[in-house]
């Protein structure tokens, strides 16, 4: 059993790290789709599925009951209890794994080819039938409240409820906690698991990426076994939301030494035709380690922080641009201040042709780093599809980003950068910080 572990670990470190992938579309005989990576001289196989929804379908006074689901997924099915399920897995060296988050449910499986209808079989029952057992059940709510009671102690996760509440609001499923609070997991029953296992597990919304040891017929022989028995369609999906932000400081009181801030205003959809150039921007103001403008201004000249980092996130109902920072409490001041006078010059005075090429040279250079393995590529393969990105885009990918202009950049620089528009949510005890500066 050991050595078949360690078979498929040398496996997938064996890949060779790629770019050039060749991708091939998928129809099962009852409709499904996927797309594949055919990978016939190494006898294992990665397979991801994806269902669009997640944690945002949950009914609002559930909040929870989707996440807690999603973590008993693994304990149980059919006639096998938790301990059986797991024993079975272990006996065919294959690994499963299950999670959720705000747009999707992810579920995943790796296993040899010489033990593929087997371990295709355990996970058709994790998905189709889980038993949500009633000990499973209390057991793993109890897990989820203590990462619960942990969150609220937690600096970061304060800083992420205050800034989701201010920007979503918590009328959409964004502006809550996927996981849920004490009060809404604690009241949740077998029947809104099955419920919520009904809502996001259907044959409507998911996105299938498969890599590795088998055909076209037999991948799509195995979709309609996995699959096949689950509902046509699930719970609606939720709507868009506008974020609401607004310039200010929300200031959270926490006893601690050290302040943490999150920050953001709107940002760019994943489909915007300026999304490359506003990728590559953030590389160079905060995405960049220590080749960042805010690396470069907030930690190496001034010595504020140990981390500072920006990022873009376009999820699918809603788009912000968002940061982090975390510094001492009698410096989280200047901090701000730092990173509001880096937004201000990108915006008024854009960046270098110097910058613009070393970022496309780093984004460009460390893309084919992401294809180390099957496992990788199969995650590659739901995340294109997820976000209608067309199946060529591999082979073009760079070929955008080297595209991208001097002159492009810094025209999408002066209106995606609103420095006007930044709001901080500082969770500590900042001096020289009050709430609406």
């Amino acid at each position: 059993m050991m050595r078949c572990a360690l078979l498929i670990v040398a496996l997938i470190v064996a890949l060779p790290a790629r770019a050039e992938v060749k991708i091939e579309e998928v129809t099962s005989p009852g409709g499904l789709t996927a797309w594949l990576v055919r990978e016939p001289s190494i006898p294992f196989m990665a397979l991801e599925l994806y269902f669009k929804g997640g944690a945002s379908l949950d009914v609002p006074e559930k909040r929870g009951a989707i996440s807690l689901m999603t973590s008993l997924l693994e304990e149980g099915a059919e006639d096998m209890e938790a301990r059986e399920f797991a024993r079975r897995t272990e006996g065919l060296a294959a690994s499963f794994g299950y999670d959720v988050g705000d747009d999707g449910l992810t579920v995943s499986g790796r296993f040899l080819t010489e033990n593929r209808d087997e371990a295709v079989a355990l996970l058709r029952a994790s998905i189709v039938a889980p038993r949500f057992d009633e000990d499973a059940v209390e057991r793993v709510r109890a897990q989820l409240l203590s990462n619960i009671r942990s969150d609220a102690k937690d600096p970061r996760a304060l800083a992420r409820k205050a800034f989701d509440e201010m920007a979503y609001g918590t009328a959409h499923p964004y502006g809550s906690d996927p996981d849920g609070t004490e009060e809404s997991v604690t009241g949740l029953t077998r029947d809104d698991l099955i419920a919520a296992h009904r809502a996001v597990l259907a044959r409507d919304r998911v996105v299938i990426g498969a890599v590795g040891d088998i055909t076209p017929e037999e991948l799509g022989a195995l979709m309609d076994t996995l699959l096949g028995d689950l509902p046509e369609t699930g719970a609606p999906m939720p709507g868009p939301v506008e974020p609401q932000i607004a310039q200010g400081v929300t200031v959270v009181p926490f006893e601690t030494p050290q302040s943490v801030a999150l920050f953001g205003h709107v940002g760019i959809e994943r489909d915007h035709p300026d999304f490359f150039p506003a990728y590559l921007l953030n590389q160079i103001l905060g995405a960049g380690g220590f080749e960042s403008r805010l690396t470069e201004e907030v930690r190496v000249k001034r010595g504020l922080t140990y981390g500072v980092y920006a990022f873009l996130s376009p999820k699918d109902y809603a788009a912000t641009y968002q940061g982090s920072v975390s510094s001492a409490n009698d410096r989280i001041a200047e901090a701000i201040d730092v990173i509001r006078e880096q937004w201000r010059d990108i915006a008024e005075n854009g960046v270098t042709a110097k910058e613009l090429e070393d970022a496309k040279l780093f984004l460009t250079g460390a893309y084919p780093l992401r294809f180390d393995g099957n496992a990788r590529i199969a995650g590659i393969l739901v995340g294109m599809q997820s976000q209608d990105l067309p199946i060529d885009y591999i082979a073009t990918r760079n070929d955008k980003v080297n595209a991208v202009t001097l002159e492009e950049a810094n025209a999408v620089a002066k209106w995606l950068y609103q420095p006007d528009s930044l709001h901080f949510v500082v969770v500590g005890a900042p001096e020289g910080l009050e709430a609406g500066n």
